[in-house]
């Protein structure tokens, strides 16, 4: 295969499903829900009040910056572009592999990425012994026109990628998975179950019953109580483990500039400071930048300096 100017060697091969000792294999009566998201690709609500968030804010980091890089290489070649029909010269076509090979880093990141998260998710479903993986199934949002910067954010989202690597793992680890219908679980109270607004930020507060949890993982609590094709269980049938413990873990480590923020010199000890995401310029400059543009790469000479 050929991808950005390189070349891959794909391999098909049967590998066996992972075989445990007696009495530490997953249960299948051990149910765990998972929530897919954009900021949180996967959170896991499973047994004993247990719970997992996987933070992906790299990722979406690795998206805005490549897009910023992108846009500013379009703006600096935008005059040196052949018309349409006409031939691209030596130095076009030097400049259009060199993007090739950025696309093709970029698209190597992102999915390094999310096989990290999809085994981070089975090796902790592992540990709890848990059997079956209720995954919420989100791509009906995908039919549903959201403007323009909502409809990019689905785009780099990959539904669909993100669902396939999760099975194929969890397959490998003798994990079922179904996919179940997520509507109105990030709007419902797992404690009283009546619908709640909608919260701005990441924890839901529930005016009835005054229930206050992360709203991904109340999501993936109630997306462990719902049966494939179908709606919520009755409660009678199904009790929901409300989460005790939730952890932590962030992916994209292998991107640039993601890993411990150091603090500026300038700045006064213990001054607040909103950051977007932790991650640096994750590309190299391709080409050249306009003056004008932040953080240009231009060497400016004076007349007669060479």
């Amino acid at each position: 295969m050929c991808e950005g100017g390189r070349l891959f060697l794909d391999v098909t091969a049967e590998v066996p499903i992972t075989v445990y000792p007696p009495g530490e294999g997953p249960d299948p009566g051990r149910v765990a829900g998972i929530d897919v998201g954009i900021i949180h690709p996967f959170a896991v609500a499973g047994p004993g009040g247990e719970a997992l968030l996987v933070s992906g804010r790299a990722i979406r980091a690795e998206h805005r910056m490549h897009l910023a890089d992108t846009k500013a290489r379009q703006r600096a070649v935008a005059r040196r572009a052949p018309k349409p029909g006409q031939r691209g010269s030596r130095r076009w076509r030097k400049y259009r592999a060199r993007v090739r090979r950025v696309e093709g880093r970029h698209r190597r990141r992102v999915r390094q990425a999310q096989h990290e998260a999809a085994r981070t998710v089975i090796t902790w479903a592992v540990n709890q012994r848990a059997g079956v993986l209720k995954v919420g199934d989100p791509r009906g949002v995908l039919d549903l026109q959201a403007g323009r910067r909502h409809n990019l954010r689905l785009r780099q989202w990959q539904i669909g990628r993100l669902l396939q690597i999760l099975t194929d793992k969890a397959t490998l680890a003798g994990i079922t998975v179904h996919l179940v219908d997520e509507r109105g679980t990030s709007s419902t109270c797992p404690a009283c179950r009546k619908r709640v607004p909608k919260p701005r930020g990441r924890t839901l507060s529930c005016p009835h019953c005054q229930f206050s949890g992360h709203r991904d993982v109340v999501a993936a609590a109630s997306i462990a109580t719902r049966t494939p094709g179908g709606g919520p269980t009755t409660p009678s049938s199904t009790r929901i483990v409300l989460p005790g413990v939730v952890t932590h873990r962030r992916v994209g480590r292998h991107l640039p500039g993601v890993g411990r923020s150091r603090r500026d010199p300038r700045r006064p000890p213990g001054s607040a400071r909103v950051r977007m995401a932790r991650c640096g310029p994750p590309h190299q400059s391709v080409g050249s930048r306009s003056p004008n543009q932040r953080g240009s790469t231009t060497t400016h000479r004076k007349p007669g300096e060479r």
